[in-house]
């Protein structure tokens, strides 16, 4: 290489020395520098020409110089000419055309199979392939940049990871930089406390020394300087002593600095007022309403004539009206377990006297698990595998890892237990380590989605189960952890799911982690069979007898017989708590709003009835309050879905209301349609809602439904991998290697049907190669939690510049349906105040970019929300997705780039993920979908509603009374061609003949 640049170097030299006369080295250099940039002979003609005056453009001499040039200087693409890349451009694209064939006939399954067949995607969307790469160069070369996305994933994470390291393990590591960075810490300290000394030492020596001495203006105004100076020193560290004496928060007191409270200091907010108002007075008194608040507290006071009688006139004024009675027909009562009620209650007594962290340890003594601790310790040393059955309340979660913690598991490594939902991984976490004295975050911590409360020092962690799925890309052998801990199995979710199979191959690979699979049903020969027959550990864990009420006649309406139940209990049952299980936020909300508005006028009447929601997207500070005692002589409802089935016990709770019903989703792989319908709960599910009752006494378990009906019911819940999209599962799985899905190790395999149709739609985003091997475009896809088409959308902004716009709507579309709310009494307005976001019809996609932008341009203020009819909390949480996508572009090698003024640029990136999802317009005011033809209709909340342009995209295809479209945007046609040409041809993109209507027009069609 270097002989070849040395004889450029001469050549030129020589050629410069016969055209111009002279030749210098650095010319020579630039000589050459200019052939490399020029993209033609001709460029290069021009450019000589203007830089050596001497030389002509027209002359010949100069011409066979710049093209002699041309050919010798190296460059990237050496040897292909501009009309051989044109040629081989035209080229590909005629191959792309005859390969992109594509059936017309949906309905005929041998048709599509062989166009199933003839698709072919080459590399990715932006077909910068070169077109003479071979079919097997071309994998080889997205295997080798797959790989390297990979690895640059991973030192991304090393290098961005906080590691709270202590000076002694840094010295363990070598890790110089941790060391210098503390070394740095600690002297600064000390260089401070000297610095403070030397100014003190300065003004002592100042006033000393000049003491009675004329100072200049500039000299007396340094030493004041000096003294100001120290004085806020000495108050700052004050202050800071003060706040390591207090472990916590205490809200600061107007005193001044004697010690005496401050009075102008205290009153100053309500003397701003009275000063702010002109033109009414000299004087104003500031405390006129406290005064009129203790004056009419003393007229109530004061005796009057008839008071004697007074409470009992206004006993006459209300009396409690039942509705119609709901008669319930006791069928049955479980006994407790043998369990000594005596001694258990003996030690919650002698628990009473002694400090709070004994107390903690009688609690969980008197827990039916405590009694067979060792049996349980035993059988895990003597196993790998153990299935572990007891019911909910028995102290699985809370007191297994910290038997094994105390047994000394913790030293070879962590102690992982995954929970089904984020609210459960947070409270048990945070009362195991109030149990073990510890703070939270340190050796007890948490993993959930958006909140990551762990450190080093961690060695009981609590996560949900897509955590630990999530972790699995990173660490596929769980090195870390010395026992895995399944909880609540028998919900089977989807990750769950994916877990057995995991960890199953895992335990295989190594022998010294230990597997345990929780489970509060008695059905755990299913586990241990699948665990190749692996011991089963059972214990009972209820202490007291449970009453089983049914209905004597079906309800028409559950929710009104919940709340009259509810009622019912409050009046005439003895004290303890009530549990309702329904189905969703909005029931919740629905019987919370109507159970405060029939107790809210009766007073004293009744006894304190406190209202307790939970459910995923409540707060944490409000979801905390199920945990809190109640009240002497009050009684407390909890109104829970069905996460307090089994992931929560509040304790309690003596009386259980079960309507029947849950929220079940299912997804039809012919029609890509979901559909989430209240649909009855399974027998195993109405007995886990029994047992929530009778752990601190005898329960009551009220089922607003028949003996029949419950006979009716499924054994068992469907597992959510029989009935739910699967595209998400075959792109973690294949990022995890597993590539031969059919032979993967499932408990309850998904139907081929829906995996085949998961394997068609990632080869569509090209996420997959004709192989089924993940691309790097897959592989970028799979570090996002989300929808595939979601995810390649995101990654597809890249290219047109507007990832930032694109992370936005994602988290945006991520919350759900929950960001608008309609008032009953405002409806009207919040219809008005969504529809200004959908100005100028941009579609539902930019209204919710709009909807974000704008909470975010006043500082993500909460009185804009309430101003606009807009839930603040979906909008904190879509602001967390947000932050959590940003870093993951970051991870990923994407720029956040922004492009707001060009909304079809965004509206292209949409289309790049979900152009699966379109539909057109047909003649009757309907929409039909494309591939697979189905009709279907705009969600009357969309903004586009009365629209109805000609094409559109849709983000779901939900089923409820009809048929709907959920968050659509207008798009066109040729989009769906240019962007996937191996899923659309020009026929299929079609006009179907009718235009662009409006809803009126359509009506009078």
């Amino acid at each position: 290489m270097g002989s070849s640049s040395d004889s450029l170097k001469t050549w030129v030299s020589d050629q410069l020395m016969s055209m111009l006369g002279y030749s210098q080295p650095t010319l020579v250099q630039y000589v050459i520098a200019l052939a490399k940039q020029a993209t033609s002979t001709g460029g290069l003609v021009n450019k000589l020409s203007v830089e050596c005056g001497s030389l002509s453009s027209s002359s010949d001499t100069l011409h066979g110089f710049a093209e002699e040039i041309f050919t010798r200087v190296p460059r990237k693409d050496s040897g292909v000419t501009l009309y051989q890349k044109r040629e081989m451009e035209a080229a590909m694209l005629a191959r792309k055309q005859r390969t992109y064939a594509v059936l017309l006939d949906d309905d005929d399954e041998e048709d599509e199979k062989r166009r199933v067949k003839r698709r072919t995607i080459t590399g990715d969307e932006d077909g910068d392939d070169g077109g003479s790469e071979s079919e097997e160069e071309r994998l080889v070369r997205d295997q080798r940049e797959r790989e390297q996305l990979e690895q640059n994933i991973r030192n991304r994470d090393v290098i961005g990871a906080r590691k709270l390291m202590e000076p002694v393990d840094a010295l363990e590591q070598d890790d110089i930089t941790a060391l210098r960075r503390v070394s740095r810490q600690e002297y600064l300290k000390k260089r401070e406390q000297k610095k403070v000394e030397e100014l003190r030492d300065d003004i002592e020596d100042e006033e000393y020394l000049f003491d009675g001495v004329k100072l200049t203006e500039a000299e007396y105004g340094e030493l004041r300087h000096k003294k100001e100076l120290y004085e806020i020193v000495k108050k700052k560290k004050k202050q800071s002593v003060e706040v390591d004496d207090t472990s916590e928060y205490k809200i600061p007191e107007a005193y001044d600095q004697e010690g005496s409270v401050n009075q102008e200091k205290r009153f100053d907010v309500a003397l701003i007022r009275c000063r702010d108002q002109e033109g009414v007075g000299d004087k104003m008194n500031p405390f006129a309403e406290q005064e009129a608040w203790e004056d009419y507290q003393i007229g109530k006071a004061t005796l009057k004539y008839g008071s004697k009688n007074k409470k009992q006139i206004s006993d006459d004024d209300y009396q409690f009206v039942f509705e119609d009675q709901i008669d319930f027909i006791k069928t049955s009562v479980v006994d407790g377990c043998n369990i000594d009620n005596e001694e258990v209650t003996k030690l919650l007594e002698k628990s009473k006297a002694k400090s709070a962290l004994e107390r903690l340890q009688e609690e969980r003594k008197s827990l039916p698990i405590y009694s067979y601790r060792d049996e349980l310790l035993q059988a895990i040393q003597d196993y790998q595998v153990v299935v572990i059955v007891g019911e909910t309340g028995s102290g699985k979660t809370t007191q297994i890892p910290q038997y094994l913690h105390e047994a000394g598991y913790t030293k070879r490594g962590k102690i992982g237990c995954t929970q089904p939902r984020r609210v459960a991984a947070m409270s048990v976490a945070a009362r195991v380590s109030h149990e073990m004295g510890v703070k939270l975050g340190h050796e007890v911590g948490y993993s959930i989605r958006f909140e990551d409360c762990t450190s080093e020092k961690t060695v009981l962690k609590y996560m949900t189960d897509g955590m630990l799925l999530r972790e699995f890309l990173a660490e596929p052998d769980l090195e870390s952890y010395s026992v895995l801990m399944v909880d609540e199995a028998h919900e089977r979710t989807l990750s769950t799911d994916i877990l057995f199979g995991l960890v199953k191959d895992v335990a295989r690979s190594r022998p010294d982690l230990k597997l345990l699979i929780s489970s509060a049903t008695l059905d755990a020969e299913k586990f241990s069979d699948f665990f190749d027959s692996a011991p089963i550990f059972s214990f009972p864990g209820r202490r007291y007898p449970i009453e089983i009420n049914h209905t004597k006649a079906p309800e028409a309406d559950y929710l009104d017989a919940a709340i009259f139940t509810v009622l019912h209990i409050h009046v005439k049952e003895e004290p303890g708590d009530i549990l309702v299980f329904l189905t969703g936020q909005e029931e919740i909300e629905t019987v919370e709003e109507n159970l405060k508005h029939r107790t809210k006028g009766l007073g004293t009447k009744i006894a304190e009835l406190i209202i307790c929601p939970i459910y995923a997207n409540l707060p944490i500070e409000l979801q905390s309050k199920i945990f809190e005692p109640t009240p002497e002589g009050a009684r407390k409802v909890v109104l829970a879905t069905n996460i307090a089935e089994t992931s929560l016990t509040i304790d309690g709770i003596k009386y259980v209301i079960d309507p029947g019903f849950c929220k079940m989703k299912t997804y039809n792989p012919r029609t890509g349609m979901e559909s989430l319908l209240v649909a009855p709960i399974s027998k195993a599910s109405a007995n886990q809602r029994k047992g929530r009752a009778g752990r601190t006494g005898p329960g009551k378990c009220f089922r607003l439904y028949t003996v029949c009906s419950y006979n009716d019911l499924e054994d068992n819940t469907t597992p959510e991998i029989k009935r739910t999209n699967l595209a998400n599962v075959v792109l973690i799985l294949k990022s995890l290697g597993i590539h031969d899905l059919l032979k993967f190790d499932f408990m309850d395999s998904p139907t081929p049907e829906a995996l085949m149709e998961a394997l068609e739609l990632l080869f569509s985003l090209n996420a997959l190669n004709e192989r089924g091997e993940l691309t790097m475009l897959g592989r970028r896809m799979a570090e996002f939690p989300l929808d595939p088409m979601l995810s390649k959308a995101i990654v597809a902004s890249d290219k047109y510049k507007c990832s930032d716009e694109m992370i936005s709507i994602a988290a945006m579309l991520s919350v759900g349906n929950s960001i608008f709310y309609r008032p009953k009494d405002k409806q009207v307005h919040a219809d008005n105040a969504r529809m200004n976001f959908h100005s100028g019809n941009v579609g539902d996609h930019i209204a919710l970019l709009n909807v974000y932008n704008s909470w975010k341009e006043t500082g993500y203020s909460t009185q804009w929300c309430y101003e606009n009819y807009v839930q603040v909390r979906s909008m904190k949480r879509a602001r967390d997705i947000r932050d959590q996508l940003e870093g993951l572009l970051e991870r990923v090698g994407i720029e956040l780039t922004s492009n707001a003024n060009d909304l079809e640029s965004i509206k292209k990136a949409i289309t790049s993920g979900f152009f699966p999802h379109s539909a057109r317009l047909q003649t009757n005011g309907s929409y039909r979908t494309v591939k697979p033809p189905q009709a279907s209709h705009v969600h009357p909340s969309s903004g586009l509603a009365q629209v109805l342009p000609r094409w559109v995209l849709y983000h779901e295809l939900v089923l409820t009374t009809k048929a709907y479209m959920r968050q659509v945007t207008e798009l066109k046609r040729e989009w769906l061609v240019d962007i996937a040409p191996h899923w659309y041809q020009l026929k299929d993109a079609e006009d179907s003949g009718a235009k662009k209507k409006s809803h009126g027009e359509m009506k009078r069609l």
